[in-house]
């Protein structure tokens, strides 16, 4: 049994150049990479800082809370840090999405807005 797609553009073709060059669209990517560069630079600065922190120095081995040392707690901190940035994106993503409802009600009514 064959499913077939729903086209969001009721049968009528697609110009994706006109859509590409609207300024909805390059609203979304815009928004969308203010959000995204950030929190990839953000995540790779503080996962590697772990290793990097132990292997070339000792400022992680001091104890922090009896015998559980600062290494444990920024290891710890980590996945605190990936729940919350995807916690963080979840909401972003949200907004994206109405941005590319109006994308393509722009679309749909032909106009390059």
């Amino acid at each position: 049994m064959a499913v077939k797609k729903e086209s969001w553009v009721n049968q009528g073709s697609v110009n994706y150049e006109t859509i590409a060059q609207s300024a909805s669209f390059r609203g979304l990517i815009q928004a969308k990479k203010r959000f995204i560069i950030p929190a990839t630079v953000f995540f790779f600065v503080f996962y590697f800082a772990l290793p990097v922190l132990t292997s070339y120095s000792k400022a992680l081995n001091a104890p922090a809370i009896g015998p559980v040392s600062w290494a444990w707690l920024f290891a710890f901190a980590q996945f605190i840090m990936t729940w919350a940035l995807c916690i963080l994106y979840s909401k972003r993503a949200a907004q994206f999405d109405a941005i590319v409802e109006q994308v393509k009600q722009e679309a749909a009514e032909g106009g390059n807005t």
